[in-house]
């Protein structure tokens, strides 16, 4: 139950193992929250939701290779992020060198940041204990915290610093910046996330000849004897044999109703995107921001993309679409005049999306109730970024979510 990238990952494991998999999808197309799709307003192709790849997300990439998406990726040459502060003008990159020591050489911290400093954050970081935020492991408020933790955690964990949990951050840290440059190099993908993480599956599992059942919400979930014996759809029930297994690879606020006794993270807050038809921009292909509404700059082509994670803790919490587009446009329009690109006189062709509950709730408490792959019904597996994989909510997540509940079939 579930076409999203989680569920995706499970049906084509199994179906690879020989399994015989029928996929359920409430909506008309796979991909959940990783999709992309033809924008008529742009007249290009773009993503439901920008995210970012990097090199140390093994999953991701062995998926892209096992349905034959890797083609539609792209690798950076250097692991270097480009950092602009939108309120003094300021312009640096963080560059990753080699070796795990990497994350603590000096073109790995933001201007102004000293060896020491950095290292005891680190370190901070590193030694918080279960229940934690980000916040209370990392209690220096210098330049670091604006240039690298406040950022980094938003744009990772889907929440500000003072809510997010420390031990979610240190994992994804520990798995690349911790690793130097070979872990952290930029992966882009030049036509869209759908043809190199999503399209390909599809065509893989109708190769197989796995069936994707699309606007087939699933009802009720019956359950008798701790198994799931019947999924109640629209056009009628959907009979569980004694040797089927279902796996749910829903978004817990799709699961809480079906399964009200499972324990389930609530949703954590909404992302907003905005994305400008922008020739001539002479931006970069990935840039970080500071001091505005937007973490993350993205240029495909030409069309630049914000990303606003946390938006209810953002300047755009209480404004409507036409103000958010007009705050997000002035804060590319002043990226594109420091890197010297071409402004157009009124705001260009956009697009506004916010998908609203992007995550589940990452905070301490959130994280406390992620569920196990297995559950206490004898055929019933959960898939999905929220199960507890010791990942946040990332594509990478969703991966080994899936990966770990085709096993557990």
């Amino acid at each position: 139950m579930g076409a999203g990238l989680a569920g995706l990952v499970a049906a084509e494991a199994l179906s690879r193992r020989g399994r015989d998999v029928l996929m359920l999808e409430a909506s008309p197309k796979a991909g959940g929250r990783c999709r992309s799709f033809a924008d008529d307003r742009l007249g290009r192709r773009i993503d439901n939701g920008n995210h970012l790849i990097l090199s140390a997300n093994r999953g991701v990439l062995d998926w892209a290779d096992r349905i034959g998406g890797r083609d539609a990726l792209s690798v950076m040459p250097e692991a270097a992020f480009p950092f602009l502060d939108l309120a003094s003008g300021a312009r640096w990159s963080l560059r990753l060198p080699p070796g795990p020591l990497g994350m603590l050489s000096g073109v790995a911290r933001p201007p102004g940041v000293t060896l020491g400093r950095a290292a005891s954050q680190a370190f901070g970081l590193l030694r918080a204990g279960r229940g934690r935020t980000v916040a209370k492991a990392v209690t220096d408020r210098g330049p670091m915290w604006r240039g690298f933790w406040d950022p980094m955690t938003r744009a990772i964990l889907n929440a500000p610093p003072e809510e997010a949990d420390a031990g979610l951050l240190r994992a994804v840290l520990l798995r690349s910046f911790a690793r130097g440059a070979g872990a952290c190099r930029p992966v882009l993908a030049p036509e869209g996330l759908g043809p190199a993480l999503i399209d390909p599956a599809v065509e893989v599992l109708a190769g197989r000849g796995v069936p994707i059942r699309y606007r087939a919400p699933v009802r009720e979930v019956e359950i008798a004897d701790r198994r799931v014996t019947t999924l109640h759809l629209r056009e009628g029930p959907l009979e569980i044999g004694p040797r089927d297994a279902v796996i749910l690879a829903l978004p817990p606020q799709e699961v809480a109703p079906m399964l009200p006794d499972l324990t389930l993270p609530g949703p954590g807050p909404s992302i907003a995107n905005a994305h400008f038809l922008l020739p001539d921009s002479g931006l970069p292909p990935i840039l970080a921001l500071l001091g505005g509404a937007a973490q993350w700059l993205f240029r495909r082509g030409d069309v630049v993309s914000v990303t606003v994670s946390a938006a209810e803790h953002s300047p755009l919490q209480g404004l409507g679409r036409d103000a958010s587009l007009r705050l997000l446009w002035s804060e590319v329009a002043a990226a594109v005049r420091a890197h010297g690109g071409r402004v157009p006189d009124a705001l260009p062709p956009a697009r506004f999306l916010r998908e609203r509950a992007a995550t589940f709730d990452q905070s301490p408490a959130g994280v406390a109730r992620r569920p196990a792959t297995r559950t206490r019904w004898r055929n019933l597996i959960l898939a999905g970024d929220h199960v507890d994989t010791g990942l946040p909510a990332t594509l990478e997540g969703a991966v080994q979510s899936g990966l770990a509940a085709a096993r557990a079939v």
